[in-house]
Parts: structure tokens; C-alpha cells; sequence
């Protein structure tokens, strides 16, 4: 069995030599941790131990100053990515240390008569590279429309695999300002670009409002993500290539060094920018700590597993409950599902075989109302059916469609506005699958930025294969 040694020195200020002894298929030159580093790294304040794990490096940002030693300031000008607005800055105004954490601040300002904004980004890249571990983070994020707060991990050699996404990107978490219930975890591959994504929201309470610990394991042939300990997204099948070449032996792009960074965007194409209500003065992304743990060994010896696709029930219909016979649990991940996005308030009731969504706000979004059933296999040269029953307590529309959330949500059927009456009425459309093989098919109704809140009334639901 070909197993991977981790460093045995607790928290050393430099893990490129990591990168040599983790990854068998890069050819990466480390230098070795100095004994000066070694003497300061063990005066680090003492951290919470985890069974099965080494601690390798943390930063429990108690010093007066940004640990230069472990980060980098990553200046940027506006619009690098994304269409964000803000300046990533080496100033002390947009990161700096305040009561024992991390400060990323957002500033507002005037620019030859227009909004000018600045902000920081932080990046371990060529000082605490590593390659597979636990990354521990605490984290307290701004609230705003605009604000873009994430902890993400990126391939300290970007171009080993080819330039994004081929390369891979790890996203430990991500939270919209103008929706402080909900964090993202997402993996992010390719080509073509590929990503799974999960989220876990909130009861009562906001990312903004306290700190929570936001991890990720990854390990050679699997990731797991975690918020205040609960595991909420688990990946096993990425996979990278070349468009129209073979992919690259799994588990690659993520079996190479990678580094930890942290930043706070303002605007760009998923938050959208700021408006009026946006509080520019408390617009501060807080880290408490920041640590990475490693097993003293892994087994890098894995295979991709093989995809699983769901059969189609005895009358041709790939959707599980589609007649709503049974009252599942529509906050699982089994058959239906009901979410909220963006300012999307309601609720989804299965009754007398059908299910009942109602909205008290229709969200920003189109999805931010949004019934979906995953899982659906899509495969190459298929042709495909959907067929539901549907009306409202007024007329309004509803937009259908079939997505691809593992492949980077392309439309197997394309986006499709329809207008729902009084009156019962039965739709029905047609799809050629044109793509590569997918057995995480998305049907959803997204009923919301359409003007209205009323109630909408859908069953006989099917999803089925034609000649």
C-alpha cells in the first residue's frame, strides 16, 4: 500500500517541504524549516488537539501585527475577477489585527467623482503549502448587500494541471451578505468546469452574528465539510482534464500543495454590488484562527468510484414521488427538496397528491423559491421528457428547467418561463442530452423574482426517457 508521511514538527512556519512527502506526482523543492522557526513555532498559544491528527501550522493572530512569515498580502486592481469592485490593498486600513483576530475590512471612498471601494486578501502561497489535512477556521462574517466574505484554498503551482479550473479550487466557505443564513462549501474542477456544492443555513441566528468554526477534510480520495462540527457536503468524483482529452489520473487536481487564503470582495456577478443599505462601517470579515492538522499517514493509493445511476421507477418515471403520495421531509437531500435563497421567504406543504408552495417574499433571485429534485441521470444522446400539472391562486409565472449543479450548472433543458393560471394545466418538454454523462440531473420550479407571491399548485410530476 503507497501511503503518504506527514511533518512530524507541530506547527512549522514553512510546509513546502510537505509538498514533497504528500504528493508522489509533483516534483516540488522545499526548503527546510529553520531551527529559529522551529524555537518560535512552539511558543504558539496551545490549540484544541484532534484524534487521528498532528497540528502542522496555525495562526491564532495574537501578535501586534500580519504573521508575514505565514501570509501574504495579494494586491489586486478592481474588476481581476468576477466584475468585483473593490482594490485588494496592502494597507493596514483593510487588514490588520484587532483583539486577538484577523481584520479584512471593506472601505467605501470617492474617486474622481465616483464610489471607489478597497479591501484585503491574504494567501499562504509558498509559506504554508500543504497537501491533504484538516483546516480549522473561525470566522465571523460582515452583513451587506455586496459583501463577499470567503475562506478558500488554491493549488500553489496553478499552471501543474492547467489554469482554472482545471487546477482545482477548494472552497471552505463562502456567505453572501444579503443572505447571512446560508454558508457554501464548494469543489470546483475541470475541464469542462465542473463543481459540487453544499450548504448548510441557519435557525434563528446569522453567520454575522457570532463566530462559527468552518472546516474541511481533504483527504486523497475524498472532502468533507464541516460548520460548527456538523458535516453538511461530502465529494468523491471530481476529475481534470484537457478539453477533448483523457482525464488526468484521480485523484488529481487535488493530489499537488495547495494554500489557504482569505479575502473580502465587494460586488461582483454572484453577490451584486452594494446599494444604499450597505453599512460600509461595519463591513469587517473577523478571523479568529486559522488551523491546519494532518494525519501522521494517508493512503494515497485511491480510485475514483464509479458512478451510480438512479434507475427509472417501474412506469419509466425517474423522479422519485412525483405523484406526492408520500409526506417526506422536504429539507433533506432524498427526492424533493425545498429552498430558500436571497431574500426568498415560504413554504412548501405536500397535500391531497400535490405539493403547495407558498411565498411571503419572492427573494431576489429567480431560484430564491425554488423546488428541485437531484439525482436525475442524464446520459449522452438520451432524449428526455418532462411532464408536470401546475396552477396558482392567481396567474403568474414560474420558470422550469433541468441543471447541472456538479457541471457548472449548464441547462439540459434550457430555462423556461411558463405562465400558471387558475386552472390546472399540463406542460410538457422535450430535450435532446447533448452533454457528457451526468447521474446528478437537476429538475427544479423556481418561482422566485417573478412579481408575485402567489401560491403556486404542482403535481404529476415525470421525468422519463423517449425514442
Amino acid at each position: 500500500m503507497k501511503t503518504m508521511k506527514a511533518l512530524s514538527m507541530i506547527a512549522a512556519l514553512s510546509m513546502l517541504a510537505c509538498a514533497v512527502s504528500c504528493s508522489s506526482n509533483t516534483d516540488t523543492d522545499a526548503p527546510k524549516p529553520t531551527e529559529a522557526a522551529t524555537e518560535a513555532a512552539t511558543e504558539a498559544v496551545d490549540v484544541p488537539e484532534l484524534d487521528g491528527y498532528d497540528l502542522l501550522w496555525n495562526d491564532e493572530f495574537s501578535g501586534s501585527a500580519l504573521d508575514e512569515s505565514k501570509w501574504n498580502y495579494e494586491p489586486h486592481e478592481p474588476g481581476w475577477t468576477n466584475e468585483e469592485l473593490q482594490e485588494y490593498t496592502t494597507s493596514a486600513d483593510n487588514v490588520f489585527l484587532r483583539d486577538g483576530k484577523l481584520v479584512i475590512k471593506a472601505i467605501k471612498s470617492d474617486r474622481n467623482g465616483k464610489d471607489y471601494y478597497t479591501s484585503g486578501k491574504v494567501t499562504g502561497q509558498n509559506k504554508t503549502d500543504f497537501t491533504y489535512g484538516k483546516v480549522v477556521v473561525s470566522a465571523k462574517v460582515p452583513e451587506g448587500q455586496g459583501l463577499w466574505p470567503a475562506i478558500w484554498m488554491m493549488p500553489k503551482d496553478e499552471s501543474f494541471y492547467g489554469q482554472w479550473p482545471k487546477c482545482g479550487e477548494i472552497d471552505i466557505m463562502e456567505v453572501l451578505g444579503n443572505d447571512v443564513n446560508t454558508a457554501y462549501g464548494t469543489l470546483h474542477y475541470g475541464e469542462p468546469h465542473g463543481e459540487q456544492q453544499g450548504t448548510w443555513a441557519l435557525t434563528g441566528q446569522t453567520y454575522a452574528d457570532s463566530f462559527h468554526e468552518y472546516s474541511v477534510e481533504w483527504e486523497p480520495g475524498e472532502m468533507r465539510w464541516y460548520i460548527d462540527g456538523n458535516l453538511y457536503h461530502t465529494v468523491n468524483d471530481w476529475f481534470t482534464a484537457v478539453q477533448g482529452e483523457d482525464e488526468k489520473p484521480y485523484p488529481a487536481p487535488f493530489n499537488q500543495p495547495f494554500f489557504v487564503q482569505m479575502n473580502l470582495a465587494v460586488g461582483g456577478t454572484w453577490p451584486g454590488n452594494p446599494d444604499a443599505t450597505t453599512d460600509f462601517d461595519k463591513a469587517e470579515f473577523e478571523v479568529d484562527y486559522v488551523r491546519v492538522y494532518q494525519k501522521p499517514e494517508y493512503d494515497t493509493n485511491v480510485k475514483k468510484p464509479e458512478k451510480e445511476f438512479r434507475k427509472a421507477l417501474e412506469d419509466g418515471n425517474f423522479i422519485y414521488n412525483g405523484d406526492f403520495s408520500e409526506d417526506e421531509d422536504l429539507t433533506d437531500d432524498v427526492n424533493w427538496k425545498f429552498l430558500l435563497f436571497n431574500g426568498g421567504q415560504g413554504a412548501a406543504e405536500i397535500k391531497d397528491n400535490m405539493i403547495v408552495v407558498t411565498s411571503e417574499a419572492e427573494g431576489t433571485e429567480e431560484y430564491s423559491v425554488q423546488l428541485v429534485q437531484p439525482d436525475l441521470p442524464m446520459i449522452k444522446g438520451k432524449k428526455y421528457r418532462v411532464t408536470f400539472d401546475a396552477y396558482a391562486d392567481e396567474e403568474r409565472d414560474i420558470v422550469v428547467c433541468v441543471s447541472a449543479p456538479s457541471a457548472g450548472w449548464i441547462r439540459y433543458l434550457q430555462d423556461t418561463k411558463l405562465t400558471l393560471t387558475t386552472e390546472k394545466q399540463s406542460f410538457t418538454y422535450d430535450f435532446e442530452m447533448k452533454d457528457k454523462d451526468d447521474n446528478n440531473g437537476r429538475l427544479e420550479f423556481n418561482m422566485g423574482k417573478r412579481g408575485s407571491t402567489a401560491t403556486v399548485y404542482i403535481s404529476n410530476v415525470r421525468v422519463e426517457e423517449t425514442e
